[in-house]
């Protein structure tokens, strides 16, 4: 099929799944921004969710998106350098009507999945996944708190300035990844036109700086609060 083979198909195919994961960062936005007003109130969300059957078809969707938007930016990558061929390693100056974003979108997405690694490290592998391994409990340094109790991890990790540093650093490679990976997969999908491409390039900015501040606003927000 021409959705799988060409490379018009594998755009289309990584620009949905590129729009659906960033319904999903919207979703965590939300819920983060929540422990800020509600340290309670975040934890019930987290307990709710927990590693009931809705949450863990959730989560194997999410994944399932994720790893076609990763496997689909390999391929497209690879298809480009051979097509450019001898070009592909030549050190060409970036056009003034080209952001640098777009030229380092693989790269910039690379940054964000190794630090993503390290986000699941802290909290999905000792919150879901140690509910799944039937863990009532998990260890937080010298303490031990439920899989349930998601204001202590934020609590626990947002103290720590070299991981609050690796997370400022996370959100800005995401930041850059969004600012062009959004209005591209709309003109990819065909949602634009001459009039609306400009737009779609603001909404990508606005958005883009919208979830990322206030990815970053809690982490500080709690690096703050553990120092009083």
């Amino acid at each position: 099929m021409w959705l799988f083979k060409s490379s018009i198909g594998k755009k289309l195919i990584m620009s949905i799944s590129g729009i659906f994961l960033v319904l999903f960062l919207l979703f965590h936005m939300s819920m983060n921004v929540v422990a800020v007003f509600s340290e309670e109130a975040y934890t019930m969300v987290c307990s709710f969710l927990g590693a009931n059957w809705y949450a863990l078809v959730a989560t194997l969707v999410l994944a399932a998106g994720f790893a076609v938007h990763v496997l689909y930016s390999i391929m497209l990558t690879l298809q480009n350098r051979k097509a450019r061929g001898k070009d592909a390693y030549a050190v060409n100056i970036r056009p003034k009507h080209v952001e640098w974003s777009s030229q380092n979108m693989f790269v910039l997405g690379l940054v964000v999945v190794c630090f993503l690694v390290l986000h699941l490290s802290h909290f999905w592998y000792k919150m879901m996944f140690a509910e799944l391994m039937g863990l009532h409990e998990v260890t937080l340094g010298q303490a031990t708190v439920s899989p349930h109790d998601g204001a202590a991890f934020i609590r626990y990790y947002f103290s720590n300035p070299l991981v609050v540093v690796l997370y400022l650093v996370w959100y800005g490679a995401l930041w850059f990844h969004l600012t062009h990976g959004f209005w591209s997969a709309i003109q990819t999908i065909g949602w634009n036109n001459t009039i609306w491409l400009d737009r779609w390039k603001i909404v990508s900015n606005v958005l883009a700086t919208g979830i990322c501040l206030c990815f970053a606003f809690v982490t500080v927000f709690f690096y703050l609060k553990s120092l009083c």
